[in-house]
């Protein structure tokens, strides 16, 4: 059974991994998204990420990844073993230039999600963008209404950047209100080069973010936590490290030598690529839950086994080392 996580600032205790929901309902039918849920909850598994916008780009139901774990939460009578948990205040897809976090837009998104949900509280949810034009205190004091009015329990917020997040939790403080109880930000131990990213609106750890945890012990919850799979299948071999296979965020030198490092961590502990990769994420001296992508419950226990893997300082180091 999975170690429990507190997370900062809130009663919740999560499962030390999080169960990415991009594909449920979509590219996994029905049956095959209750059976992985199944297999997650069964081995201690307590909170699902999702979203508005899962998986809003294909020509199906929307949010459909949110309807399929409501869905699944009321057959199976479980929503009080869950940490219940989505994003909302996404730009509309077909306009992601025009950023969706006025009061109206969010209490809109939030009052959805709980329906399509079928729960009447929403235990941690996450602003899934920011807009760094708009006050941080609107959007916190339009947060902590939702709060008292039972809607929500705590929040956090997702793509935000360190200095907006700063500036929430010090306005939050100053105002002696609720404040972020969590940061999702893209994470792996795969380099990541933030000016080749698809979508610019994300936002990518970095040190000066990583001071921002270590100072105020904030909860970080990574997505894109194995990016990928790309050590995993370097290894492999069924990618190639050349220019025209690997995605161009994670092709680079830094990620060639770290292959080598994982590789040799993984032989001196016996541990799988992918129990490295997030042994990594999992070993970090601050509240760390990794989400996890998986479509088989082979990849789910294969991940699942992450769970006991601790490094030390030094270990980590060694494998973040570029030269």
């Amino acid at each position: 059974m999975m170690r429990r996580k507190k997370i900062i600032g809130t009663d919740l205790l999560s499962s030390s991994l999080s169960l990415g929901g991009v594909a449920l309902g979509s590219k996994l039918n029905e049956e095959e998204s209750f059976k992985l849920m199944d297999y997650y909850v069964e081995h201690g598994g307590n909170m699902i990420d999702s979203a508005q916008v899962y998986a809003n780009w294909l020509p199906i139901e929307s949010s459909i990844s949110e309807i399929t774990i409501g869905k699944w939460m009321k057959l199976r009578n479980n929503r009080n073993q869950m940490i219940v948990t989505t994003k909302g205040a996404h730009p509309y897809l077909e306009s992601m230039d025009i950023p969706r976090l006025n009061s109206q837009e969010i209490i809109k998104d939030i009052d959805e999600s709980l329906r399509r949900l079928q729960v009447d509280t929403i235990d941690l949810y996450w602003l899934h963008r920011d807009d760094p034009n708009k006050s941080v205190g609107e959007i916190l004091e339009t947060l902590n209404e939702q709060v008292k009015a039972g809607k929500i329990r705590y929040y956090g917020c997702s793509n935000w950047t360190t200095e907006r997040s700063v500036k929430s939790q010090e306005y939050a403080s100053g105002h002696d209100i609720q404040g972020f109880s969590g940061n999702q930000m893209m994470w792996s131990l795969a380099a990541a080069d933030r000016l080749k990213l698809a979508d610019p609106t994300l936002v990518i750890m970095d040190k000066e973010m990583k001071q921002f945890h270590l100072a105020t012990g904030l909860s970080a919850v990574p997505y894109s936590s194995q990016a990928q799979g790309l050590f995993s299948k370097l290894d492999s071999g069924s990618l190639t490290f050349n220019e025209s296979q690997i995605m161009p965020l994670y092709y680079s030198d830094k990620n060639r030598n770290r292959l080598e490092r994982v590789r040799k961590m993984a032989i001196d502990h016996s541990l799988s690529i992918t129990q490295v990769v997030l042994g990594y994420l999992l070993s970090q001296p601050f509240s760390t839950i990794p989400i996890i992508g998986c479509y088989m419950v082979e990849q789910l226990d294969e991940c699942l086994l992450a769970d006991m893997v601790h490094f030390t300082k030094d270990e980590l180091e060694f494998l973040e080392n570029d030269v």
